[in-house]
């Protein structure tokens, strides 16, 4: 603290029994207060410590008090919004959320499904679908769509109209702007399977079916 006698550090005792000595440059609430009362005993007659800068520590310490109690307050609500999260994400076991992705898993029990992310209305929206082996095996055609999120539903079945084997797809989006097409950002639909929680509270992972583990912030949409 300003203008606070650090010699007199040396003939307090202020520490107490049991503890070790706290850091000269760490005071707690009755380190300061003993401090203070040593300094108005200790100081030169002469030369009185004037009232501004008595008060201008007091000031300077409950400051510093302050910004302590803020940060406990702070501490709090992140670990009441920690552990919201963590009973949010088991919720979320065994549903499907719509998470960023380009990669699928067919498994000829359920369509493929997603949400494509258009910026603005387009005179047609199409999807593609490729094997792992980079060979497109459907495509769609959307058509006009405003801007928005629209969603898209894949039967498992190719071009020809026949079934396609279980395994790993990827979704590609594009919308025709002025003759053109652009990529567009696209979600998919996984099964949520299980839910991780990082050490020391360090975010909340969804283990999902096909996919792996993702960040719960990533997830766009319960369904």
């Amino acid at each position: 603290m300003t203008n606070i006698d650090t010699s007199l550090l040396e003939n307090l005792n202020i520490k107490r029994a049991g503890e070790q000595q706290k850091p000269r440059d760490k005071l707690g609430q009755t380190e300061f207060l003993k401090l203070m009362t040593a300094q108005l005993n200790n100081q030169d007659p002469l030369q009185p410590m004037q009232s501004g800068e008595f008060f201008t520590q007091i000031a300077q310490f409950s400051s510093v008090a302050g910004m302590q109690e803020l940060q406990n307050s702070f501490q709090q609500v992140a670990t009441a919004m920690f552990s919201s999260q963590v009973l949010q994400a088991s919720a979320m076991i065994g549903r499907s959320v719509l998470v960023p992705g380009q990669g699928v898993q067919l498994d000829g029990a359920e369509p493929v499904t997603g949400v494509v992310e258009l910026p603005a209305s387009t005179a047609n929206l199409r999807i593609a679908i490729f094997d792992a082996g980079g060979q497109m095996v459907r495509s769609m055609d959307l058509g006009q769509q405003p801007g928005g999120d629209v969603a898209f539903s894949w039967d498992g079945r190719g071009d020809d109209g026949e079934p396609l084997p279980d395994g790993e797809y990827t979704v590609q989006a594009g919308a025709e702007y002025d003759g053109e097409f652009t990529a567009l950002q696209t979600f998919v639909a996984a099964r949520v399977e299980s839910v991780a929680v990082g050490g020391n509270g360090q975010g909340v992972t969804l283990n999902l079916a096909g996919r792996g583990g993702i960040d719960l912030a990533s997830v766009k949409r319960v369904m």
